[in-house]
Formats: C-alpha cells, structure tokens, sequence
C-alpha cells in the first residue's frame, strides 16, 4: 500500500467482497489486467476511460475505485469516465460513496463537480456527468471500459481507444425509491470495488 487511507475506507477495502467473485467474470478482469500489464511493460500510461450511458451510477463508482486501487497498490493509472449523455452523478452513487469512507467537496448545483479524496494526502478525483469524449478525458491510448449494456451496446466505436473491454454491471437505479434503495447501492458500489481491486492485486502481483 503506497498511499494513506482514511480509516473508515480502509475497513470498506478490506471487506470487499473479492472472494465473492464468480468465476464467469474472470475472462474479462483477466483482459483488463493483461491491458494495464501491457501498457506498463511498453512504458506507456495506464488511462481507463469507464463508460455508461448517464454517466451517473456505474461508470462514476468505477472511476473512484479503480483509481483508488492504482493508488493503493502503487500502481501508475489515470481514471476518467463518461457517458453517452449528461446528466449528474446521482444524488444516491454519492451517497453510498460517501458511507464508504471517502471525503468529497462539490462544487456547483445542477450538474455537481466532486472531488473525492481517499486520504489526508491524496490527490483528488474529479468527478462529474459528461459525454465519453468530453475534453477532459483522453482522446487516444486508452481502454474504453463499458459498464453498461447500454452504452456498450449502442456505442460500436468509441474514437481513439486502444481496447475495448466490456465490464458489466446491474444498474442500481431499480431500487431508486425502494427500501433497498441504500443497501443496493452499497452492494453496487462494493462489487465494482472488489472487482478493480482484484484486476491492481493481479497487475502488482505480475509486475
């Protein structure tokens, strides 16, 4: 672990439910880590751009954990998202964030820039709603990771990327409303945790 934490996330980490991970999604973590192993042995930079259609939900917690597990197992990877079209990162994916141990400052109302810091020291992570190829993300060498059937179904080519790698998740939005609303948000947030963690465990472990 190269960074310091703050310690009600370190307790998220550690309970993430990496064990849990059923065998079918190997094939695609596997393609992931063999992205990231390749670009670091090529001496080129790791960028992951997380794609879902709202860019909302999925692709915003997938921004947040996967630079978080870069930057606790030293790992050098630059993190983006984007969808298809802008909403805002919901109120709800903020919420769950923020009960597994990370600190965010926003800035703005309609369309709010977050900056989500895993500890005192770290780095923010700039989050907010945007199309895939707002300016802000990468326009060449970089994994278009789709988080969603949507967007992965109805984007055939996303402009500059290197690889394309289909990453999958239940869109916790069913429970909008519900009283499992919080608790599967959590799970949302927790299994997408697990599975980055997983991919920059495998990546150290090979390096």
């Amino acid at each position: 672990m190269q960074n310091s934490f703050y310690p009600a996330l370190e307790e998220t980490i550690s309970s993430l439910p990496i064990s849990q991970i059923p065998a079918e999604r190997m094939p695609v973590i596997e393609s992931m880590v063999d992205y990231i192993l390749g670009k670091i042995k090529a001496k080129e930079a790791v960028r992951l751009n997380f794609i879902c259609t709202h860019n909302s939900r999925r692709s915003q917690f997938s921004q947040i954990w996967s630079q978080t597990a870069a930057d606790y197992f030293g790992i050098e990877a630059q993190c983006y998202s984007g969808g298809v079209e802008v909403t805002a990162f919901n109120e709800r994916a903020v919420a769950a964030i923020r009960r597994d141990g990370f600190k965010l400052v926003q800035k703005g109302e309609a369309n709010p820039v977050y900056f989500v810091f895993h500890g005192e020291e770290s780095e923010p992570i700039v989050t907010f709603s945007k199309v895939y190829d707002d300016p802000i993300n990468p326009t060449t060498g970089f994994a278009a990771v789709m988080t969603c059937d949507h967007a992965d179904e109805n984007c055939p080519f996303i402009p500059g990327t290197e690889k394309r790698i289909p990453l999958r998740f239940e869109d916790p939005k069913a429970f909008d409303g519900t009283d499992l609303e919080e608790k599967m948000y959590t799970e949302r947030s927790h299994q997408i945790g697990a599975e980055l963690f997983l991919i920059f465990q495998k990546v150290k472990e090979r390096l």
